[in-house]
């Protein structure tokens, strides 16, 4: 497949994903001849032409949702930069009535930008990560940060190091940014009960930095990458040139053999997730392109908790999205109940390692908050669910009413679960969009 090619293959994902119709992405595609910076038949300048659109129109939301597929697979020229620019732009836009703040944190290496919700040094809540993987800006996911926030969560949406505006390098140490997370936002959320939604690459990170840190008590992942796809010689002749062509904007490897050399450090062996004593949720696609199968039997042979969920379909199963997005959210909640009936060990006294703890969970668990409950994981998605995890299904009775997680079950910060709280997170009525700036003319 060549790169164009590719190129309108994986917006198909992550338009779908984003709540962008398949009607409108096959009506934008044909208009798609090449991806020459600057030319006007091109990726980033046609995309970018249907997002002025939306930001001009006052739909803050949807621009950005299509200044992110300008702006894919990585800001590597000045058009797709300025989409860059604007994703964040219309977002910020969109954010300001909603509860969702934005942090900048300083690091050693860089800066990391934040969207955030339920934030509060007075009452600190259980705290959930959220990243993305390679491709994905979090602007992606953010949208779902006042659902999460009803729900009881501090909810921080984060970017993989070099994603966006993250600006740190990636490499093998980079799952030290998600302790680095939890250091910052010590004094606003509960951070010795860490949660984190890391899809894809981010995956990888998480289940790396929770067998170091004892504060992450759950992680819950699509597609995560573990050992093979690092460094399996027979595997990676079958990545996507665009998987492919990101790791080495990301790493800064100058060709193909410097990126597998880096990546080699990259592998996480039977030691170190044999130390992830935590539920571990994984959602597993039996044709994915880019995640060898290898990687669910190692998951499953070494981590002492882990749950997998299986679609028919390729990586982040975009054919199954409404069913994934109510597993992953009941798999948060089920983490959420087993810690408060105890199945979860005490946080190490000096922080350092982690300790076998009691098995977790309850009689009769799975039928509130697992798979298998009426309504919930498995059952068709709703319609119109309009952000990356159908954000108008999240905290209404769809995904956490009574038919999921039952009556009894109560939100991370001790309150009951809300049941349709407020309005839908999409919608852009009340947003006054400032002006983005305009693409380069020819």
């Amino acid at each position: 497949m060549d790169h164009l090619a590719e190129l309108k293959e994986f917006a198909r994902l992550h338009a779908r994903g984003q709540g962008i119709g398949d009607r409108q992405v096959a009506a934008v595609l044909p208009r798609i001849t090449n991806d020459e910076p600057g030319h006007p038949a091109s990726w980033a300048r046609v995309w970018t032409g249907e997002a002025d659109r939306l930001a001009v129109a006052g739909r803050p939301l949807d621009a950005c949702r299509h200044y992110a597929l300008a702006r894919f697979p990585y800001h590597g020229d000045d058009v797709r930069r300025r989409a860059q620019d604007n994703c964040v732009r219309t977002f910020d836009d969109w954010r300001r009535r909603r509860g969702v703040e934005r942090l900048v944190l300083d690091h050693p290496d860089g800066t990391v930008a934040c969207w955030a919700s339920g934030l509060d040094s007075r009452r600190r809540r259980p705290l959930l990560l959220v990243m993305g993987g390679i491709v994905s800006v979090k602007e992606q996911w953010a949208p779902l940060l006042p659902r999460l926030a009803r729900l009881g969560w501090a909810a921080v949406v984060a970017e993989m190091p070099g994603v966006g505006e993250n600006t740190l390098r990636y490499h093998a140490d980079s799952w030290r940014l998600l302790p680095f997370l939890m250091d910052e936002l010590a004094g606003r959320a509960r951070v010795t009960d860490t949660s984190v939604l890391g899809l894809s690459f981010s995956g990888h990170l998480a289940l790396r930095a929770a067998a170091e840190d004892p504060r992450i008590r759950s992680v819950h992942t699509v597609g995560a990458p573990v050992a093979g796809f690092f460094d399996d010689p027979d595997w990676w002749p079958r990545v996507p040139g665009i998987t492919v062509a990101t790791l080495r904007r990301l790493t800064g490897a100058p060709d193909d053999d410097a990126l597998r050399a880096l990546l080699a450090g990259f592998p996480l062996g039977p030691d170190v997730l044999g130390a992830v004593d935590i539920p571990v949720g994984y959602v597993v696609s039996s044709r994915d392109e880019i995640i060898p199968p290898t990687e669910r039997q190692l998951l499953g042979a070494t981590l002492p908790r882990v749950r997998f969920k299986e679609f028919d379909d390729v990586h982040g199963s975009p054919a199954h999205l409404g069913a994934m997005r109510k597993w992953l959210i009941a798999s948060l909640l089920r983490a959420r109940v087993t810690h408060r009936l105890g199945g979860s060990r005490a946080l190490p006294a000096g922080g350092a390692g982690r300790r076998p703890g009691a098995p977790g969970g309850a009689p009769g668990l799975s039928r509130a908050v697992g798979a298998e409950a009426p309504g919930a994981p498995g059952a068709p998605g709703a319609p119109g669910s309009s952000d990356a995890f159908g954000a108008s299904t999240v905290g209404g009775a769809s995904v956490v009413g009574p038919s999921v997680v039952g009556p009894s079950v109560v939100g991370p910060s001790g309150a009951a679960g809300p049941s349709g709280s407020g309005p839908g997170v999409v919608g852009w009525a009340d947003a006054v969009p400032r002006q983005p700036r305009r693409s380069p003319v020819e």
